[in-house]
């Protein structure tokens, strides 16, 4: 990373001591009340006749997990950057210096892939506590959960630098990313939606992060080869970047 990108990531890192306070629990908590609430107490249920292979707490948290990504993703990559472009306006205060809208753009998404790697992190600290995958396999997959957030956070970041009222990441969440969260393979496999329906999770990346990280966390098969999953996953990052570097240019070159 350029020495430029990594000033502007301090910068977001020197933000976020001052505040840290407030998003420490936040980041995690609803995942851990679907865990306490679908794991232990409805997975009783679907473990009489679940069909899962796994005990329904083994088959949610490693898609959790991959959720919890994406919505720390989601959520680095929407009202902050809207904060830096419009509220705060820390972006443009940022090319006054030698700093240019490439280095504002990847310091912000570096910040943000650090944060999704904290969140998902101690999340898998969590699932590991309650006994619901191994220390080895639940460290391991942070690494596709985390994939699964920067999937997210750059071509969120790509729509947000786009956008003049913050209403519409409202309409983001409330129409694409929590949709996701329930019809993803999160709580059940997609096999269980009408047939007609299925095919639409092969070109969402949380779909590809759940069976990823799922597959890592329990030893189970994916869909499709694991080197596809996460070439998708990355594929989403690629053109998120590509799809925000002009329209930063736009906002703060003016």
């Amino acid at each position: 990373m350029p020495a430029a990108s990594l000033r502007m990531l301090e910068a977001h890192a020197r933000l976020y001591r001052k505040n840290w306070r407030a998003s420490v629990f936040s980041s995690f908590l609803n995942p851990v009340l679907f865990l306490v609430a679908m794991g232990l107490s409805l997975g009783t249920l679907v473990d009489d006749g679940g069909g899962l292979g796994v005990p329904y707490l083994t088959f949610l948290a490693p898609g959790l997990l991959a959720a919890t990504g994406m919505q720390a993703g989601v959520g680095e990559g929407s009202w902050p950057v809207m904060a830096g472009f419009k509220w705060r306006r820390s972006f443009h205060v940022a090319v006054t210096t030698p700093l240019q809208p490439n280095d504002v753009l990847f310091g912000t998404l570096a910040w943000a892939a650090l944060r999704v790697l904290a969140v998902v992190t101690a999340y898998a600290l969590v699932i590991t506590a309650f006994g619901a995958v191994d220390l080895v396999p639940s460290l391991l997959s942070i690494w596709p959960a985390a994939l699964t957030g920067v999937a997210f956070v750059a071509p969120v970041m790509a729509y947000t630098a786009r956008l003049e009222k913050d209403t519409s990441l409202s309409s983001l969440m409330r129409f694409g990313i929590v949709p996701l969260f329930l019809f993803s393979g999160t709580f059940f496999p997609i096999t269980q939606l009408p047939v007609w329906i299925q095919p639409l999770a092969y070109v969402t990346p949380l779909w590809h992060g759940v069976e990823l990280t799922r597959a890592v966390a329990t030893g189970t098969t994916t869909t499709f080869a694991p080197a596809i999953h996460a070439a998708v996953l990355v594929l989403f990052v690629v053109a998120g970047v590509a799809l925000a570097a002009p329209a930063f240019k736009k906002k703060l070159l003016v």
